[in-house]
């Protein structure tokens, strides 16, 4: 970067004179696209990174933030990111299971035994293995945000998974998730998110499952009732980055990045933690229900599904025993 900095400074001696500096030239501005909006806790996470990455490198790089799906969908953000119109992406790791497989294991039922086994996967070194995992995809993972464990709502109760029998549930694009619902005994159903609210008002849908914040931000708690607290995955966002931009970047800015990245990371816990209280009690405020359901009988019945990976999938398999030894 400084050598490109002498040479603009040579090329642009006579602007200098009118106060334009050559470091305004040289930067690199990063386009991040996410289909939350600026409320969100993740928006500001994000933002709190932009500002520490302009700090860090002296306003060298900078990162634009496109928030509330104005640049599409998240599938259609990852697909511009490939295609070179995008830098950076928010996405989650049942939406990266499609372009690389070892994100799978962070979309199974009840393998993380708590929030710390949850947190020290994630920064360890079997978390970074899957970060760098989708490069042959064109891309690269930064860092992990908490999105808080998953769990069913519906306009009945869910104590145990024969509450849920017959029941279409709306699910992510995830192969696990699917493969989850149908363990559990409901009916799985692929739906966009933006189309959930009137699928579950007109009962396309009869159930779903998201995080506490998810359910209260995007107003189901006035359709659905019922919220189980039966936490079956914790499944995380992933900043990801292309590997043209990432590559792009000098050794020192690729190091500010990840450091910036990982104070986001721990700033959104922290944001995550508060976020989620709070639209609990506003749930609350609006006659929701919050469950303690028979949690046991859930993981009993998903266990096939890792008799059914240690058969037929060994990689993942390997990923999901390295994972139980974490401390």
């Amino acid at each position: 970067m400084m050598k490109r900095k002498n040479v603009l400074t040579v090329m642009i001696g006579a602007a200098l004179t009118f106060g334009i500096t050559a470091s305004a030239y040289a930067a690199t501005t990063l386009k991040l696209s996410h289909n939350h909006p600026r409320g969100h806790v993740v928006h500001q996470a994000m933002d709190a990174m932009a500002k520490e990455v302009s700090l860090l490198t002296d306003g060298e790089v900078r990162i634009r933030i496109y928030p509330d799906a104005q640049l599409g969908t998240q599938r259609e953000s990852m697909e511009l990111m490939q295609n070179g119109a995008l830098d950076m992406v928010k996405s989650n790791a049942a939406e990266l299971e499609a372009f690389a497989p070892a994100y799978a294991a962070f979309n199974l039922p009840y393998i993380f035994r708590d929030k710390s086994h949850y947190y020290n996967v994630q920064e360890g070194e079997i978390g970074e293995e899957i970060l760098a995992s989708s490069r042959d995809s064109g891309f690269i993972g930064l860092t992990y945000y908490d999105a808080g464990a998953r769990s069913f709502y519906a306009s009945k109760p869910i104590n145990t998974p024969a509450d849920l029998k017959g029941l279409k549930i709306r699910v992510q694009p995830s192969p696990s998730a699917i493969a989850m619902v149908n363990a559990l005994g409901g009916s799985p159903t692929p739906l966009a998110y933006g189309e959930l609210y009137t699928a579950l008002q007109q009962g396309v849908v009869d159930a779903a499952e998201n995080n506490i914040p998810s359910f209260s931000l995007s107003r189901h708690s006035e359709v659905s009732k019922y919220y189980s607290l039966d936490e079956h995955t914790m499944v995380p966002d992933v900043l990801v980055i292309s590997n043209t931009a990432y590559d792009g970047l000098s050794d020192e800015h690729r190091a500010a990045l990840k450091l910036a990245a990982t104070h986001s990371m721990e700033l959104m816990k922290k944001l995550w933690a508060k976020s989620e209280a709070t639209e609990r009690e506003k749930a609350e405020k609006l006659g929701v229900t919050f469950i303690e359901p028979n949690k046991a009988a859930f993981i009993k019945a998903v266990q096939p599904m890792y008799q059914e990976i240690a058969k037929s999938n060994p990689e993942l398999n390997k990923i999901i025993e390295r994972i139980k030894a974490v401390k």
